[in-house]
């Protein structure tokens, strides 16, 4: 299942041309292939390796960023502060450090893994589904953010009130509920988490 015509921007890949291969995985997270990027997005979904990055100022203020306007994928949403995928073969936490460097222009000050999240949730906007075999981390940020604006519009910081306005006012992935859900448990543990 290989196509090349995914017309987002390549996540660090200097061919632009070359398409962006995802990992696919069964229902236990076990590496079954790969597909390319949009294809695996494609109605109704493959299962595939993803990841969810959730960091914390030292407040405990949530860092979430609304993706670019220009992606082809859920442009213009709030999410939580760092998603993607791993490369064929590429561990989730490097995975994860990597597009939180590339995304957010930082290193987070500590991240560790969280647990994995499963869901198949389709985009009623796109039209592309979301099934993924989650990674989650959770972690800590001490510095301002750099975001690259070819993926990030902006970014924003956010107790849990402020999450919930932000709710009411704004659109979120489709993913973002499951995600955040599932990470709760291991945000509390963090310094100043608990008011997750």
């Amino acid at each position: 299942m290989t196509i090349s015509t995914d017309t987002g921007t390549p996540e660090s890949v200097s061919d632009e041309r070359r398409p962006i291969m995802l990992e696919l995985v069964d229902e236990s997270g076990r590496t079954t292939g790969t597909s390319e990027k949009l294809a695996a997005h494609r109605a109704p979904g493959v299962l595939h390796r993803a990841f969810s990055v959730f960091l914390l100022d030292g407040r405990g203020r949530l860092l979430l960023q609304r993706r670019s306007l220009s992606k082809y994928h859920s442009p213009g949403v709030w999410s939580n502060t760092c998603c993607g995928h791993p490369y064929p073969g590429e561990q989730p936490f490097a995975a994860a450090a990597r597009r939180v460097g590339e995304e957010l222009g930082l290193s987070p000050s500590l991240m560790r893994e969280a647990g994995t999240v499963s869901y198949h949730h389709p985009d009623p906007i796109s039209g592309l589904v979301e099934r993924e075999y989650n990674h989650l981390f959770v972690g800590l940020v001490d510095r301002e953010v750099n975001p690259d604006p070819e993926e990030i519009h902006e970014t924003l910081l956010v107790d849990p009130e402020g999450l919930e306005r932000a709710r009411a006012e704004g659109t979120f992935s489709v993913w973002f509920p499951t995600v955040l859900d599932a990470v709760r448990p291991a945000l509390r543990e963090l310094p100043n988490g608990d008011v997750w």
